[in-house]
């Protein structure tokens, strides 16, 4: 049977389909094989992503866009319905959880790419704003001081080589996008004794990025308490020295706990008499030691802890009162979704344990809407401000041509 033939697909699928079996050393016909045979082996996490359309709640629409965007780290996808809100266009996505990608491609009708490691940096359309929730990690600072000894000049590819920031790093590097918007967790700031914002920082600026951030918390949205740290980068090649941008300082919202709980949740989600036993003794375990450790017993008519991945395991840390003589619950997790600020009519697409972790992990999606409604108003005040220079540069060149010609 001969190799198959690739006509009439957009470049950029193809030059992913050739990359790909190059470096696996196989024949178009092996490669192609290879990715049905996937499909046939673990269905649940491949068949449903195919051949689909956008959820209708989400789907834009084919109009006119403030910007584009590149969704990275993309979780579930809280990060793109916060700036399509605003009036962003997708144009790539990336993330490997496969359970993530699967309801991620349920709501969004695209399924991302894969390990952000193995990307083909070429494939990825030019955007306006690269979006990441990358993941936190130390970096190595092996080899630098040797570099500083030596008066030898060392980047970031010295001293981040091997982490995920690295990747966004070289993308940034590589596709240079107007402006940078990543979000992490609050101690991003203090990780490893502040070594890892610096060199954050740092390589952002050395990028050519003027950095802004600010830590905020969801409660100014929803009924949790969630502190993460938004940083916002502009290209100072095309925005100047003196960017105008601010973080915003809105009024808490008045949403409290009681207002996104369901009326009748199911019995499955009370906590059995063994867990809240064990919860309890826990708790007075390390409170007669003068440490804080504990179960978190919600008050509805205020915010809860902060929702983690981890919620799966026993739920400790958000616990819903459910009255004198019964047994305190779990959050549903319809109800987490809410508190993560995600609409009720998009679908919950896998197992409790799964939907969890991928609220855990997310990003609320009003706190994206809200800073890029200033990162806006900066790309409006940019494009507005060439308008001008060109209008008064064409009127200078008429008003010379004049000159000249009396």
């Amino acid at each position: 049977m001969p190799d198959l033939l690739l006509r009439k697909i957009p470049k950029e699928l193809h030059s992913f389909f050739e990359n790909t079996r190059k470096s696996q050393n196989l024949s178009q016909r092996e490669f192609f094989i290879h990715l049905l045979q996937r499909v046939k082996e673990d269905p649940e996490a491949y068949q449903p992503n195919l051949f689909i359309e956008p959820h209708p709640s989400i789907a834009t629409s084919e109009g006119p866009h403030e910007f584009t965007f590149i969704d990275l780290f993309a979780g579930i996808g809280g990060f793109r319905l916060g700036l399509e809100k605003t009036g962003g266009k997708c144009l790539f996505t990336c993330e490997w959880d496969r359970y993530a990608q699967k309801t991620y491609s349920r709501w969004f009708g695209d399924v991302p790419h894969g390990d952000i490691r193995e990307l083909d940096i070429s494939t990825i359309p030019d955007h306006d704003i690269m979006a990441a929730g990358f993941p936190c990690q130390p970096f190595s600072i092996a080899g630098v001081s040797k570099k500083k000894s030596l008066g030898r000049a060392h980047g970031f590819k010295d001293i981040a080589q091997g982490t995920l920031f690295f990747q966004l790093a070289t993308i940034a590097e590589t596709k240079r996008p107007p402006v940078l918007f990543f979000e992490n967790v609050k101690n991003l700031k203090s990780h490893d004794s502040g070594r890892t914002w610096q060199i954050i920082e740092g390589t952002l600026t050395d990028l050519g990025y003027k950095v802004f951030h600010k830590i905020v918390d969801a409660k100014l949205f929803v009924p949790q308490h969630r502190e993460r740290i938004l940083i916002v980068g502009f290209d100072k090649k095309v925005f100047g020295e003196n960017v105008k941008f601010e973080f915003p300082d809105p009024r808490p919202a008045s949403v409290c706990l009681k207002d996104i709980l369901e009326p009748a949740p199911d019995a499955k989600y009370t906590l059995s008499d063994h867990l809240w036993s064990y919860l309890q003794k826990y708790a007075e375990k390390h409170k007669a030691k003068g440490n804080g450790f504990g179960f978190g017993l919600a008050n509805p008519d205020g915010t809860t802890r902060t929702l983690s991945a981890r919620y799966y395991k026993d739920g400790s840390e958000i616990l819903i009162p459910q009255g004198k003589g019964k047994n305190p619950r779990r959050l549903t997790p319809r109800e987490a979704a809410r508190l993560m600020g995600f609409p009720d009519d998009l679908p919950i697409a896998v197992s409790d344990t799964q939907a969890y972790k991928q609220f855990g992990n997310a990003v609320c999606p009003h706190v994206i809407t809200m800073v890029a409604k200033e990162i806006v108003k900066v790309i409006k005040a940019h494009k507005t401000s060439n308008v001008v220079k060109e209008r008064s540069r064409r009127y200078v060149a008429r008003s010379e041509k004049c000159l000249h010609a009396s």
